[in-house]
Formats: C-alpha cells, structure tokens, sequence
C-alpha cells in the first residue's frame, strides 16, 4: 500500500519579536493510503501546524513534507494553491460556507477552479450532496440547515473534487454529540467505503474512537498512545 503521506525531520518555528519558539521538533511520520488517523493532544502540542504542513496551508522550517507523491516544502504559492485544490479537502470546525449561497452553490465552489462546464459541476455537486445525505437540502442556504447539515454541506464541498485526502481540524468541535457522532460516522464512510484517506486534529477522545489509529502529540513531537 502507497504511503500518502510521508514526513522527514520536520521542524517548524516561528519568530514571536525577539523570540524563536519551535512548534515542531524533528517529527517523522507516515500515512498509508486509506487511513484514518486522529491526532490528538493538549492545546499548543502542535497538532494544527502539523495538519496545515500536511495540508499544504504551511510549509516547514526544515525538513521534507510529501503529500500524494509530490514534495509541497519547497512548492511556490501558486504551485502549492494548484496542488491543493487538486489532492486536499479541507474540513474544519466552523464550516466556512458562504451565507448567501445555496448548500449546491456552496459545493460547487472549489469547481469554479477547474476546467469543467457548468453542467459537470453541477452534476458532481449533486452526487458530492447526495453522498453526505443532503440531496433534498441543494437550495436551502445555510442559515435555513442545522449545524450538522452545515458541517454534511462542507463535507460534501471537501469531496466534491474527489481530493487524495480529506484533512479535517475539529471538524466536530460545535456540535452536540448526537450530531458530532453523525458527521463522525458519515467521515468513516467515507473512509471504510469511498476509501478517502482522512487525517483529524481533535480534541475529543470519542470523536478519535471513530478513527482507525491515533497518534498523540505532545510539546510538538508524537509520542507513544493507543494505536490500535
């Protein structure tokens, strides 16, 4: 199975006035294609650095990040832009969906970058929304759908450029737990049976239960947890 991930003596550091504080220290880790990995820890152990680094939302201080066969550390912005709206989904706690647009026009967004027609993109937005359960919901806006469709709403947008990877910070963070626990079954389908390689920062030990391991980090470096 082809590793999807893959991360070499990775360091990340930012510059706080005359201060250098380092995030991350030399981390090593590997993602098999179809995984589902949670990462969790305490707040400021460095899961969202690393999730951004794998992400391709930030690049590192030193060290290799490659992501779906193709090293993005040393990526120019728009080389990096163009890689992740072809290999990452993004899913994030607060589900970033334009107000005033339709939960069809929400999906179809990343689309407006590719080179399909108009009636493709509505086609894949219509099977993304179908997928999350959410056909009958197409033009409803956000304001007119509960927080959990809201999150299925944004699931559907991270899938609908069927991405090498859905990359998910809290993705149930504002929800109950009824509804955390529905998104979280609907991300293991889509683990389990679409086969989408899933890597999820979160906080929640029961969120991480629906994951196939979990990885724990602590002070920016991964330590030794439940893996099952």
């Amino acid at each position: 199975m082809n590793d999807i991930v893959t991360l070499q003596g990775v360091a990340k550091r930012y510059t706080r006035g005359k201060e250098t504080v380092e995030v991350l220290h030399s981390l090593d880790l590997t993602i098999p294609q179809g995984d589902f990995v949670a990462l969790m820890g305490p707040s400021g152990s460095g899961k969202t650095t690393l999730l951004n680094l794998i992400g391709g939302l930030d690049q590192p201080s030193d060290g290799e990040v490659r992501v779906a066969g193709e090293r993005i550390d040393g990526l120019s912005g728009a080389a990096l832009a163009r890689w992740r709206a072809r290999h990452v989904g993004f899913i994030f706690q607060f589900y970033n969906l334009m107000p005033t647009l339709s939960a069809q026009a929400n999906v179809e967004l990343p689309l407006l970058l590719t080179p399909l027609s108009k009636a493709q993109r509505r086609q894949n937005a219509q099977i993304a929304l179908q997928i999350v359960g959410l056909a009958d919901r197409a033009k409803h806006k956000p304001s007119e759908l509960s927080g959990g469709q809201q999150q299925r709403v944004a699931i559907a947008r991270a899938l609908v450029a069927d991405p090498t990877l859905l990359v998910c910070d809290e993705p149930t963070g504002d929800l109950d737990r009824k509804t955390a626990d529905e998104v979280l079954s609907l991300l293991q389908t889509l683990n389990r049976e679409h086969g989408k390689t899933i890597v999820m920062v979160t906080h929640d030990p029961k969120a991480a239960e629906y994951a196939q391991r979990q990885l724990h980090m602590d002070k920016g470096t991964l330590v030794p947890g439940n893996v099952p």
